[in-house]
């Protein structure tokens, strides 16, 4: 069957970028990424556009927006997917669909949101829209996690530090990333501890345990394997998962962390590895909580353990499993839309050994986790390449 390869990224800086609007964010990240690809506009079959809003701007129809690219984009087909912070893997996926039917051979994906337009309190409260509100409403997405948090406290004790710990290994990550919003390292003393500079958000989470408000947009260009061999870079999937739990909390065992676990066995499965055998992976720390409850989710430590990939050093730039070398959701930044994508793009300029500072040498093997709501949307990716310039 025929099958998606990547074969061009485009990447804005993530951050406040008063100056760029959603529209100026899609044409600089697209454009970026067809002059990767080496290809020209009128190639592009079709577009596939991530973007969550839920009232963080004005414009709820954005997908055309894409054809200001170029004038050569008109009357290409567009559409946005939106599946909350997961947006960007739903258009990811989309398109990957497009090509395996056959229905496209080229194809743009872009995601991007604009934040930063609303305040702070603005912000939560479009967040707070991707959860179940006939049970959740009312309640923040800093509080729907510090709900996981509590539970994973009451369970396994107190892993505050732990917290901190992973909170100041994406900082430090962070500054080998030129694209990311937040270059400043916070140590773990900084991390664990509550002041005025790190206040209690949601107990048990600080200001440090939350991921950023970030504007941005990242996109991607994907062609049929076939057509592959005319670019210099190729990157394929050795397997793309989507796993959906259902949407209340109430529904659900908060420890287990269901829907992800699934992702990533399926993942696994389809692509015939194990963790042992990926080399990175980005995955989707919206709160440092998350982070944890990934770790065992994936299979690094068992339930309750977690701990112990960071405490060994396993998750480190130089361990054995780097996460999140970009500096993750929680220091590059996470403008809903664009997270998605962002991961697959910078996993692929790994494999091809791009990636600059953040570079694992001699990456291979790649996965992206990225997640939609309380761990309601898992979108799981394995990726290799299989041509580098």
């Amino acid at each position: 069957m025929t099958d998606a390869h990547i074969v061009g990224w485009g990447h804005t800086k993530f951050g406040r970028l008063d100056t760029k609007t959603i529209e100026d964010l899609i044409v600089d990240a697209s454009r970026e990424a067809i002059s990767c690809a080496g290809i020209e506009a009128p190639d592009i079959d079709a577009i596939f556009v991530g973007n969550f809003n839920s009232g963080l701007i004005p414009d709820g129809f954005i997908s055309s927006m894409a054809l200001s690219v170029d004038d050569s984009l008109r009357f290409k087909p567009a559409t946005r997917l939106e599946n909350a912070c997961a947006s960007g893997s739903a258009a990811v996926y989309a398109a990957r669909d497009a090509i395996r039917a056959g229905s496209a051979r080229t194809v743009l994906v872009v995601g991007a949101e604009k934040m930063t337009a609303r305040d702070t309190a603005g912000v939560t409260e479009s967040l707070a829209s991707a959860s179940y509100q006939a049970e959740e409403g009312g309640v923040s997405f800093p509080q729907v996690f510090a709900r996981f948090a509590q539970s994973y406290f009451q369970a396994h004790g107190d892993h505050s530090t732990t917290l901190a710990q992973i909170a100041s290994k994406n900082h430090r990550n962070a500054m080998q990333n030129p694209l990311a919003h937040m270059h400043k390292p916070l140590d773990v003393a900084f991390c664990n501890t509550v002041s005025d500079r790190n206040p209690v958000i949601a107990a048990p989470l600080r200001m440090s345990d939350c991921s950023l408000i970030s504007d941005g947009a990242a996109a991607l260009i994907m062609v049929a394997d076939e057509a592959s061999g005319d670019h210099s870079n190729a990157v394929a999937f050795r397997s793309a998962v989507q796993v959906n739990d259902y949407l209340p909390m109430s529904r659900r065992n908060m420890l287990d962390f269901e829907g992800p676990a699934e992702a990533f066995r399926r993942a696994f499965d389809a692509a015939g590895i194990t963790v042992d055998d990926l080399d990175f992976a980005e995955v989707h720390d919206c709160f440092t909580i998350a982070e944890l409850m990934i770790y065992e989710a994936m299979g690094l430590a068992p339930k309750g353990r977690g701990r112990q990939a960071i405490d060994d050093g396993v998750v480190m730039p130089d361990g054995r499993l780097p996460i999140n070398l970009s500096g993750g959701l929680k220091a590059k930044g996470h403008p809903i839309g664009a997270t998605g994508v962002s991961m697959h793009a910078l996993s692929a300029m790994q494999l091809v050994n791009q990636a600059g500072g953040m570079q694992k040498k001699g990456a291979a093997l790649g996965c992206v986790f990225n997640m939609g709501g309380s761990a309601v949307a898992n979108y799981c990716s394995v990726l290799e390449p299989v041509r580098v310039a």
